[in-house]
């Protein structure tokens, strides 16, 4: 071994690609490979979101409709088959809360849970809600349960 064939270890140098913008004598001076004029050539450009090069934007030219009622209140729906999983799975026993369903994941704590009425319930529970389904409320109570809206 010599100094004509001493080289780095395999994987440890990488190549740091072209370095422009450092003057003319390097060769990739004056634009620095950004071409002339222009909003790419300029330091500091980002392009909007969206942004089509000065053609109206998709966003603009699709035609809105409807409207949001700002009073509309949502509810995280929760099936009583779901509850009858939960209590063969042992999760729940004999009362299901908000607190209960929100420790099992099934609801967020910021938001309101209406119990629906798919499946069926044999279990007897006492379920706590914020709204009920008449199916569910009905099945509920069926099974020997009680229904206690929040």
């Amino acid at each position: 071994m010599d100094l004509s064939n001493l080289q780095p270890a395999a994987g440890s140098a990488k190549n740091k690609g072209k370095r422009v913008g450092r003057g003319q004598g390097s060769g990739k001076g004056g634009t620095a490979t950004r071409g002339h004029k222009g909003a790419k050539s300029r330091s500091g450009y980002s392009k909007k979101i969206g942004f089509e090069g000065g053609q109206m934007p998709l966003q603009r030219r699709v035609p809105k409709f409807g409207f949001t009622n700002i009073n509309r209140k949502e509810y995280k729906g929760i099936n009583i088959d779901t509850l009858q999983q939960l209590v063969d799975d042992k999760k729940i026993n004999d009362a299901v809360d908000f607190e209960t369903l929100v420790g099992l994941g099934l609801a967020g704590k910021n938001e309101m849970v209406k119990i629906l009425g798919r499946g069926e319930i044999k279990a007897k529970l006492k379920v706590s809600a914020h709204k009920f389904t008449a199916s569910a409320k009905e099945a509920i109570e069926a099974a020997g349960g009680e229904v206690v809206t929040l």
